[in-house]
């Protein structure tokens, strides 16, 4: 079927969190928001349908996970990835953040360090700090408006403490698809300085224009023993209230560290509507997808041609993977508080500051296009009108 990605949805007064809580986020609450990284979409009707159709049975009980959970994501990573895994390596988590940190509780000690590549999902900081894990950064590096990894200084970071790494594939907030070479190399690294890498791989299905997503722990037989990957329907099909996600871990010793924490705090439980959606996104969603990534990349066009004929003092980082795009906002020569006081309250528009995913983050916003075209169209003309009055 054909899914209306130009169709209007009233999200406001739904409880929901980009939308309705503007003044607790923002300090207003006349913006746009295209912030937290979730679609002003509907998710595939394959997936409502299955939703109703479970609501309408009336009871609401305890719900355990079929065979058919399983081997929905069994295949979809075979199909996607041609990556073949097995059952008994999926453990269910409530969302790929209450992962990570289960992987920091097992695969390390307080006072351990735990690496990180910035600009980064901010959640990983945490996740590390408010455990007693010491933080390290091996930044990204930024050239002529693309980010590579930095094996040379992440070489450096390495000492006897270093037991994990957090990789972000496809990364955000910077929108890189990592390519063989560079995972390979990381791996490496990792594997001979006995490091486990805790593979985000929450974006893999929204990757655009010719890249191609590469599964860490699909590389080789030691990368497969040496890592966790984490994996949700969530970003990909717009369900991430039902917080439903998995860990695929080939490792027994590793998968069972991880679950002794699991089983430990006690948050091994999933909702009967985010397994029913897992289940049927994975099954049924692709034709949605499909045309969602079209969707999306279409925006991703719209903005960085917009950028570079009409406000050219701005630019953005080539968007490979996720609906998340990265401006480069530096030649406008202000500080994080005013660049953050110039989008909110002069274009009125609510971004996420790029310091929040690091140093390195700093000059930048990013911006959800996971919107309507309108959406979009709109914010980018209040922009260009508000820059033309400042040099007029």
């Amino acid at each position: 079927m054909k899914y209306d990605f130009d169709e209007i949805i009233e999200r406001k007064g739904t409880a929901c969190i980009k939308w309705d809580y503007l003044s607790e986020r923002f300090g207003r609450d006349d913006i746009t928001p295209m912030w937290v990284a979730d679609m002003d979409f509907k998710a595939p009707k394959p997936v409502i349908d299955a939703l109703v159709r479970r609501a309408e049975h009336g009871i609401y009980g305890y719900t355990g996970k079929t065979d058919e959970f399983f081997s929905s994501i069994i295949g979809w990573n075979h199909r996607r990835f041609g990556w073949k895994t097995e059952k008994e390596w999926y453990t269910p988590t409530p969302g790929v953040v209450p992962a990570v940190i289960f992987a920091v509780l097992a695969f390390s000690q307080p006072g351990d360090e735990v690496i990180v590549q910035t600009p980064v999902y901010y959640p990983f900081f945490s996740a590390v700090k408010n455990n007693g894990r010491t933080l390290t950064i091996n930044p990204l590096k930024y050239e002529d408006g693309k980010y590579f990894m930095d094996f040379e200084d992440l070489e450096k970071k390495i000492n006897s403490r270093t037991r994990m790494l957090i990789l972000c594939s496809p990364h955000n907030p910077v929108g890189r698809v990592w390519t063989e070479t560079e995972l390979l190399k990381l791996g490496k690294i990792c594997v001979e300085n006995g490091i486990t890498v805790i593979s985000d791989e929450i974006h893999c299905d929204l990757v655009f224009a010719g890249n191609r997503h590469l599964p860490f722990a699909n590389l080789s037989e030691v990368f497969s023993n040496n890592s966790v990957t984490l994996m949700a329907p969530s970003k990909t099909f717009n369900i991430a209230g039902l917080h439903t996600s998995v860990a695929v871990t080939p490792n027994k010793e590793l998968r069972n560290k991880f679950n002794i924490v699991i089983d430990n705090l006690g948050l091994f439980g999933n909702s009967l509507f985010g397994i029913e959606a897992f289940k049927v996104s994975y099954n049924s969603g692709e034709e949605w997808l499909t045309q969602l990534n079209e969707y999306v990349y279409g925006n991703y066009l719209y903005l960085r041609d917009f950028i570079s004929r009409k406000t050219p003092v701005l630019s953005v980082t080539e968007l490979q993977g996720t609906y998340l795009s990265w401006i480069d906002c530096r030649k406008l020569n202000m500080s994080d508080h005013d660049l953050n006081d110039f989008f909110l309250n002069k274009v009125k528009v609510g971004l996420n500051d790029g310091p929040i995913f690091g140093e390195n983050g700093s000059g930048f916003q990013r911006i959800n296009l996971a919107c309507r075209r309108e959406t979009l169209v709109k914010v980018l003309n209040d922009l260009n009108e508000v820059l033309n009055e400042m040099t007029s």
